[in-house]
């Protein structure tokens, strides 16, 4: 695990590029606080910073194939090095260490770009092949690792974090106002969006092709989620074995893991996997809250931590230390991901760092994979229902629903402003009658999006308001129609799993030079999946059906029966604690300088509730997008003033250990 960086300048590098090409490893030293790497040739330059956990002692980056005319960087881990590495030497290749990325290199040197199909994990890497004058750039097939690209004139520059390119000066830092429009809607962004101006990012599956002569490249998508073959096995045996082959896999590491451990079936379900398979010590890590609040899940990560006979560390996170640490928290998202957890997780990743833990389990992905959301598990009924109004076979009865009311007192408010549900059924079919027809039904399913429209239209200043992007663009295509749960469950995993998810857990993880995985996003599962659903039907079973009952050997029946909490922390008294203290800088803010927010939108904003005290809709956005554009404009600001100093030359060592 690791960071990478580089870039390529076709009439050759010069002095500031080298000093780029440093500055963005110092940007990034949280990803590798272990070592750092360069290899610098005429017109192209690669970078790492090292976080070790494969080979120790050995697995020093740039890797390089045998007559070293082939330099690798690689930020993650190849899961399958073990069967790789015996085919590979089996036909004559000859290793330099026992590190999992080296198996890239005797791979390229056989197949070339076509590498990419043989392997298995979660990465990002650069090839520089200096035979061929080629740079690849590759990113793994679900997304877990990132990489961000700005295109020159004569080349580009690439890097694992958008603070690593801001902070080096790659790239003024400028919002990019259609990207703000479409994170108010969805509270993240959808690749290959960025929010910066002239940054955007390598997509899931994808791969760059440079040519270092002409600073010419191209991308082209190498997997998609969506082409998995059917499988025609039966389903929970095929996705129990699936799982036990990632268990061998995933758990390889010559460093201490940790789990994550809550009290859903997920987690659990991940650390007796580990329990099982790990030949290095597992321990388990909790967060919870000060005070009593039912959000605090750690009396049930001990109950299962007990079973399985593993330690568990835990850490209770006070509402002033989320307080205090708000701003920088935002800064770590490195995109500003509109997410209430995030303070959550980052205590939770700092306590696994004391504790000399540098591996840490998850298990996102469960929930995407297999239906565990209610309102997604809804969506393909939801989809047919449009088919059958726009072709005049349904009307308002087919819409019209009442619901039960809810527990809580937001809830409860909400019930009874739309009339028992009434009104969102009505809301419902003028949404399907405005829509394209050929727009699925999917995250404007929300509440939150027709909220946020009507916010940006009262808030926002004149550069969001004279944005005509669409942010429905990522789940309109007529090809979603074909097959509604696969179309569905990709979308999913496209975007709130790789964009919030997976995103979150790269950046907190790292920010605390921590390494997340997560077994249960593997690729290979991801493809059983969608190919069983190709000739299954799980929609009318319980949530996570398919899942639940290929853990039943794994889990205990007391995981099953509790009730599904999700990572959520006490985000009323949070929110009156966030807004009571950085509410005021939205007023006259970074947000407002930038025609983000309207002088009005900033005042109306910056209380955070409405006369009903519920959360305005935005709000919470604005804020983390706030705090974190003021930590890139000072990590800017910086770059600029280093600009007139003179720095002489850099160094760039092969290698060099940090620790």
């Amino acid at each position: 695990m690791c960071s990478i960086f580089g870039l390529i300048r076709a009439g050759g590098l010069r002095r500031e590029d080298r000093w780029l090409l440093r500055d963005m490893s110092d940007h990034l030293v949280h990803r590798g606080p272990d070592g750092m790497g360069f290899h610098v040739d005429a017109s192209a330059a690669i970078g790492m910073t090292r976080l070790a956990i494969i080979d120790l002692q050995g697995g020093w980056q740039p890797i390089y194939n045998e007559d070293r005319t082939i330099a690798v960087v690689c930020n993650g881990e190849i899961y399958n090095f073990v069967e790789l590495r015996a085919e590979l030497e089996a036909r004559g290749h000859r290793f330099a260490t026992r590190s999992d990325c080296e198996t890239i290199v005797h791979l390229y040197e056989e197949l070339g770009p076509e590498c990419v199909h043989r392997l298995r994990g979660m990465f990002a890497f650069a090839v520089l092949d200096l035979r061929q004058q080629r740079l690849l750039l590759v990113r793994d097939r679900m997304g877990e690792k990132p990489l961000t690209l700005v295109e020159r004139s004569d080349g580009l520059v690439f890097c694992s974090e958008l603070v690593g390119l801001i902070g080096a000066g790659a790239v003024p830092f400028e919002l990019d106002e259609a990207s703000v429009h479409t994170l108010l809607h969805w509270e993240f962004l959808p690749d290959p969006m960025s929010p910066v101006r002239g940054v955007r990012k390598l997509g899931a599956g994808c791969l760059v092709d440079a040519d270092l002569r002409t600073g010419r490249w191209s991308e082209r998508v190498w997997w998609r989620l969506e082409d998995a073959p059917p499988v025609d096995d039966e389903p929970v045996e095929r996705i129990r074995a699936e799982l036990d082959q990632i268990a061998t896999m995933i758990i390889r590491s010559d460093v201490p893991i940790g789990v994550g451990l809550s009290g859903g079936v997920d987690s659990s379900a991940i650390a007796a996997m580990a329990k099982r398979c790990s030949h290095q010590p597992v321990t388990c890590f909790s967060v919870g809250y000060e005070g009593s609040t039912w959000q605090d899940e750690r009396p049930l990560a001990r109950e299962f931590a007990a079973h399985l006979g593993l330690p568990l560390h835990e850490v209770a996170l006070g509402v002033d230390r989320m307080v205090r640490d708000f701003p920088q928290t935002c800064l770590k998202r490195d995109d500003p991901v509109a997410d209430l957890s995030a303070p959550s997780q980052d205590a939770l990743l700092r306590l696994v760092r004391e504790h000399d833990c540098p591996v840490l389990l998850t298990g996102h992905g469960g929930d995407e994979l297999f239906w565990g959301y209610q309102w997604v598990q809804g969506l393909p009924a939801q989809n047919s229902r449009k088919r059958r109004l726009l072709s005049g076979q349904a009307g308002i009865a087919q819409y019209l629903r009442f619901r039960k009311p809810p527990v809580s007192v937001v809830g409860a408010v909400n019930w009874l402003l739309s009339v028992a549900g009434a009104l969102d059924g009505v809301r419902a079919m003028a949404r399907d009658r405005r829509a394209p027809p050929e727009r699925l039904v999917f995250w404007d399913a929300l509440d939150s999006w027709a909220a946020a429209s009507s916010a940006i239209a009262r808030h926002g200043g004149e550069r969001l308001q004279a944005v005509r992007a669409d942010a429905a663009a990522a789940f309109t295509d007529r090809r979603f129609w074909d097959d509604l749960p696969t179309s569905i469950v990709s979308l999913e995993c496209a975007t709130y799993l790789r964009c919030n998810g997976l995103l979150l857990s790269d950046r907190l993880s790292m920010a605390n030079s921590v390494e997340g995985r997560a077994p249960l996003s593997d690729y290979r599962l991801a493809e059983v999946v969608v190919g069983l659903r190709k000739r299954h039907d799980d929609l009318g079973l319980p949530r996570k059906a398919w899942l639940r009952g290929a853990l039943q050997e794994l889990v205990p029946q007391f995981v099953f029966q509790r009730r599904k909490r999700g990572f959520t922390p006490p985000w009323r008294q949070w929110n009156r604690r966030l807004w009571s203290s950085y509410g005021s800088d939205l007023e006259g803010g970074w947000l407002q300088s930038r025609g983000i927010l309207s002088a009005s939108g900033a005042r109306a904003l910056r209380k955070g509730f409405d006369v009903l005290q519920r959360p305005l809709p935005t709000a919470y956005h604005c804020l983390v997008l706030e705090q974190w554009a003021r930590g890139m404009q000072a990590a800017a600001d910086a770059a600029r003033a280093r600009v007139t100093q003179d720095r002489g030359e850099p160094e760039l060592q092969p290698s060099r250990h940090l620790t």
